[in-house]
């Protein structure tokens, strides 16, 4: 197909799948391609890379190639090698480089994912509350709940012991009195998205980190439930996201959203679709039974606030 002139050929034959494509990798499109993935294998004879694992080849010496091995994780012995060369110890210095056989797989993979939840992305807190609130008549974020307290502030102090740190979203107009309540206001560079439009704007300032992303019309909330979704969640994954108790589908609006999650949420933007939840029903997620369902109902108008203040009572 493609020496007929297609641009891209999918083959998929049901558990195996490849895309050959006509136009050469570049520094753009490569990664694109590889965004999704958790492990990336280079052939370091050829291109640098960080994270080296080395074997040991007899027929390959790498006395000459000593200015690549510059981020050496591991040494790995194929069978009949029981010794590490001379002039390679002298490079590595003090570095306590492991030295494992090449058979040993299991101590191979154990590295490897040791080295994997290291770079976890720290985690980082974000209550969603610049809504409009219209059916509620009032801020939902300003109602309170619990002693007295705005729900955006309670929700702020749920994630705190969870995450490095902890923005309120917000409109521009809010800036001022969230500084004035002591919280961190993180304003919407994404304009008219919904609760897209906060999520969105989290990733763009940090799209290095993980967001824990909370609504605050969720006053039943409880700190069990958070620790429980921090516990379970699966960085390899777009996001870790606790299953609607109303149905099937992942909840959007308490969920640990992953740097991956960024391009696929603007991916999806691109094609007219603002629905996070939308997102997470199409993408790679970990999808977590609700520990305690009825702390996930929000609360939208005043009748529903009513009812669960005279709850909390």
């Amino acid at each position: 197909m493609l020496a007929a002139g297609a641009s891209a050929e999918l083959t998929d034959n049901i558990s195996f799948a490849r895309l050959d494509v006509k136009r050469p990798l570049d520094k753009f499109s490569q990664p694109e391609l590889v965004q999704h993935q958790n492990l990336v294998l280079v052939n370091g004879n050829h291109f640098r890379a960080r994270q080296q694992l080395v074997i040991l080849d007899p027929a390959k010496p790498l006395d000459k190639k000593l200015d690549r091995l510059t981020d050496v994780r591991a040494l790995l012995l194929p069978e009949g090698v029981t010794e590490v060369p001379a002039y390679l110890r002298a490079h590595l210095g003090a570095a306590n480089v492991p030295v494992l056989p090449l058979a040993d797989t299991a101590a191979i993979a154990e590295l490897i994912l040791g080295e994997w939840r290291a770079a976890a992305p720290p985690l980082r807190g974000l209550v969603l509350a610049g809504g409009r609130s219209q059916r509620m008549g009032q801020d939902k974020g300003k109602l309170a709940y619990h002693n007295g307290q705005e729900q955006r502030a309670y929700a702020a102090e749920l994630l705190a012991p969870f995450c490095q740190d902890v923005h309120v979203s917000c409109r521009p107009d809010q800036i001022t009195e969230l500084e004035y309540a002591g919280l961190r206001p993180l304003p919407d560079s994404f304009a008219d998205l919904g609760p897209l439009s906060g999520i969105l704007s989290a990733l763009r300032l940090d799209p290095n980190a993980a967001w824990l992303v909370v609504a605050c019309d969720l006053p039943l909330l409880s700190n069990t439930t958070l620790a429980h979704l921090v516990q379970h969640r699966q960085p390899a994954r777009m996001a870790t996201a606790f299953q609607s108790p109303e149905n099937e589908w992942p909840e959007p609006l308490i969920t640990i959203w992953e740097p991956a999650s960024y391009p696929q949420l603007l991916r999806f933007l691109s094609l007219g679709y603002s629905c996070p939840r939308k997102t997470l029903i199409n993408s790679n997620v970990a999808v977590l039974p609700t520990p305690a369902p009825q702390e996930l109902r929000n609360v939208n108008t005043p009748e529903e606030a009513a009812q669960v203040q005279q709850e909390l009572k």
